[in-house]
């Protein structure tokens, strides 16, 4: 599937990449932007797996894993082979997730004000993870006005941002450790 001999080509010195399909573009194309905010947020989770074990790295892994299938898919543009035969996110990626927060969910209680990033280190983390992964959304979705865009490749990061964040709930012992915002407070 992949095979990476070498790891500098040149190509992009002149501020050009390739697509997936071989078409050349702008380094700060959107579509390129989209997934490289997905590569982003990827190895932000990377860094919240420093601090996870057992069931919640397995999930992460997972995730990690679709945001490569998420960038494979961003940089093939829909039309692009005549068969267009690329990797796109699936509706059971989308399922996946739904699932794992609905799971995590039940164990949570309802929120009474907004939570601020932090608790764990791994909450931390995977609450930076969500705010580039919603950046990665704005990206695709601007994409999307000009290009067709796989809507599952939409869902999907919007679900995974909402995982993301019930997710840091969930390791912030389960809520307890939630950092909750105190509107005013320092007035």
């Amino acid at each position: 599937m992949v095979k990476l001999d070498k790891i500098y080509t040149r190509g992009g010195d002149a501020g050009e990449t390739s697509l997936g399909g071989g078409k050349r573009v702008a380094k700060h194309d959107v579509r390129v932007a989209a997934y490289g905010t997905a590569d982003e947020a990827n190895a932000i989770i990377g860094l919240a797996r420093l601090h996870t074990k057992g069931d919640t790295d397995a999930m992460l892994e997972r995730i990690q894993n679709d945001l490569f299938d998420l960038g494979a898919d961003l940089c093939r543009p829909h039309g692009s082979d005549k068969k267009d035969q690329a990797l796109r996110v699936s509706a059971a990626q989308v399922k996946r997730l739904e699932d794992e927060i609905d799971r995590m969910n039940v164990e949570l209680k309802p929120l009474t004000s907004f939570v601020l990033p932090g608790g764990s280190e791994a909450s931390a983390w995977l609450h930076l993870a969500r705010t580039v992964v919603r950046r990665c959304e704005r990206l695709i979705t601007e994409l999307g006005q000009r290009d067709e865009v796989n809507p599952e490749a939409i869902k999907y990061v919007n679900r995974l941002s909402d995982h993301l964040f019930v997710l840091a709930r969930f390791l912030n012992d389960k809520g307890k450790g939630d950092v909750l915002w105190q509107p005013g407070a320092n007035r």
